[in-house]
């Protein structure tokens, strides 16, 4: 899927002289002309906007201008988000701004003693990364009724900052056989994060790895759904799509620098 054709990477920082909504435009059309390059459907792309440490008032503002789907990294921090976006929606009598409630996945490591706590706040978990927390995650959820749907964190660098998942290790093999028994789970894919780098190309064959276990994984274990693909950020989306992403998480590119402390 390497393109031939020129194209220009999108800073990392936004203009901040433009509206969110026409950040959003900017993104929407990096994002398209990726797919045009892959010879993909814009469909086939999610964009999820990261809103790790902004307000509750950026993630409004966000779902005001069409965005549905949402990344965050550290349950206390949304825990308290949370509720201050359900102020704000009394407030400003915004509860029905959207046709459907936004969707907010858990994106940041998660701890097992923070299952329970995850579960009743999140959407989605888009990090899981250990066999013991896919069984905490599964009690939590069936106690709430709910199918989780969880992704596969797969760590495919050196580094020791990163987690997730070897592609060849005993864990992953083992989670893969144990997961169809865990009823409050619904496996959709893999994600990853490579390594920081100012170059988006130096991204792409961390991309193709995780996409290419994609499909050795869909061979492997067929009654298993593998269907996402989440990578890619604000200085690689780009190249993540025309490897093959089915999510993109972008979040400086759309809400500027981090808002809160870490």
């Amino acid at each position: 899927m390497s393109p031939t054709a020129p194209r220009n990477w999108p800073a990392v920082s936004p203009d901040k002289s433009l509206t969110f909504s026409q950040r959003l435009t900017q993104i929407e059309q990096q994002i398209m002309a990726a797919c045009r390059r892959a010879g993909r459907s814009r469909d086939q792309v999610l964009l999820m906007a990261v809103s790790k440490t902004h307000s509750a008032e950026a993630v409004q503002e966000a779902i005001a201008a069409g965005v549905a789907h949402f990344g965050e990294n550290r349950v206390q921090e949304f825990a308290q988000k949370s509720l201050a976006l359900a102020q704000l929606e009394v407030a400003r009598g915004e509860a029905n701004l959207a046709s459907s409630p936004p969707l907010f996945h858990l994106i940041g490591h998660l701890q097992s003693n923070k299952a329970a706590k995850a579960v009743e706040i999140f959407d989605a978990i888009d990090t899981l990364d250990s066999l013991r927390l896919a069984q905490r995650l599964s009690e939590v959820a069936q106690t709430h009724s709910r199918k989780l749907p969880v992704l596969l964190e797969i760590k495919l660098s050196s580094e020791e900052s990163k987690t997730g998942l070897h592609p060849q290790s005993p864990e992953l093999i083992e989670l893969l056989e144990r997961i169809p028994s865990l009823n409050g789970l619904e496996l959709r894919g893999l994600m990853t994060v490579p390594p920081y780098n100012q170059d988006p190309e130096a991204a792409r064959p961390y991309f193709r790895q995780l996409r290419e276990l994609r499909e050795q994984l869909t061979l492997a274990h067929p009654s298993l759904c593998f269907e996402e693909l989440s990578m890619g950020m604000s200085g690689d989306f780009t190249v993540a799509i025309e490897e093959g992403a089915t999510v993109v998480r972008i979040g400086t590119a759309l809400f500027g620098e981090r808002g809160l402390p870490r």
